[in-house]
């Protein structure tokens, strides 16, 4: 956890009250309701974003602060003012697999902004990582919210990886273009499997099949392949169900080896009706060009209709670079929302 600010590490806000102070924060000890109010924040945040979307839980804004992977560490720093959590910030990064980064997450209620809370807590979480040994923080930021944007730029940071935000309605699809890219020709080789949670006898295969995401377009970022393991599939499975989502995951499996070779999963939260978040999408390099990619996005469209009552588009991110996904993407209809951009800052 970060060390006690400085006077350089406070908000200044009311002259005649005085400055706030950046005040380190463990969710894992703190009180029930300190970590409530920081989930009230979450969900304030987001709804100043996206005021036509369905509200986040601060309850379950509040339990997601204690997650984190078996190798992954994570500082906070709170802004309060009396009991309300009024800036929060953190930093993540891991302990074994690319040690030079760390990622940064940083917001302020809207009522409280333009009074320099965000650059005493984003000034502290980089004085952390410097400590920590961190060259390189990432953070993102959305067109929804401009003056992150500006932020990134007076801090000097490059921006590394721009993507597009597409939403795609489900009401309309193109029903006849997913039937199409369903149908696999006579003595197809290949499997699809459809889990809530990976099979202990597919785990090792399928850590092996999330790795294809570093073929993914990185664009500037500089950071290094990571290594998926059962255990954090295992991690992750137990933070999903904690906090009530469901992750539906679908894998194609070749038969005349066992591989997995292409995979895609999608989440969703059903007391959130609404929207549903398509995570990763990916074929390995040695199996595209055989409608893998295609095949699997139509199955989730339909598994999504039939299961996941009330909900009414899919939300997904896309490198501006990566063409192919984008191409896929576009033709079942969806549709720029808005944009998000990885932003990479280089520490002396």
């Amino acid at each position: 956890m970060t060390s006690v600010p400085d006077q350089a590490e406070m908000a200044q806000t009311d002259p005649a009250a005085g400055p706030l102070p950046v005040s380190p924060f463990d969710p894992q000890t703190a009180a029930p309701e300190q970590r409530l109010a920081v989930g009230r924040l979450l969900a304030e945040g987001f709804a100043f974003a996206n005021p036509d979307d369905p509200p986040l839980v601060p309850e379950k804004e509040a339990l997601g602060l204690t997650h984190q992977l078996p190798t992954e560490r994570k500082s906070h720093l709170v802004v309060w003012q009396g009991a309300r959590a009024v800036a929060w910030g953190t930093l993540e990064y891991d302990t074994e697999q690319n040690t030079h980064m760390a990622h940064a997450r940083l917001l302020v209620a809207p009522d409280w902004r333009q009074r320099g809370l965000g650059r005493a807590v984003g000034a502290a979480l980089r004085d952390q990582a410097a400590r920590l040994g961190r060259t390189v923080v990432t953070f993102g930021t959305t067109s929804r919210v401009p003056a992150g944007e500006a932020y990134a730029q007076t801090l000097g940071a490059q921006a590394a990886l721009p993507m597009r935000q597409s939403r795609l309605p489900l009401a309309g699809l193109d029903q006849n273009l997913l039937r199409e890219w369903q149908v696999r020709p006579e003595g197809d080789p290949y499997r699809l499997h459809v889990w809530l949670t990976v099979p202990d006898d597919y785990l090792e295969r399928a850590a092996q099949m999330m790795m294809v995401m570093n073929t993914a377009p990185k664009g500037d970022l500089e950071q290094d392949d990571w290594t998926i393991t059962p255990e954090m599939i295992r991690a992750w499975d137990a933070m999903i169900e904690e906090s009530g989502e469901i992750r539906t995951l679908m894998a194609v499996e070749d038969t005349r080896t066992g591989e997995l070779v292409a995979y895609s999963e999608v989440f969703w939260m059903p007391e959130r009706q609404g929207p549903v978040f398509q995570g990763a999408t990916a074929v390995r390099p040695d199996a595209r060009g055989q409608g893998l990619g295609k095949w699997v996005k139509a199955a989730m469209l339909d598994h999504i209709r039939a299961h996941c009552e009330g909900a009414r588009w899919v939300q997904t991110n896309n490198a501006k670079e990566n063409a192919a996904m984008l191409g896929i993407n576009i033709k079942l209809g969806f549709a720029p929302w808005s944009t998000f951009t990885e932003w990479q800052l280089k520490l002396n």
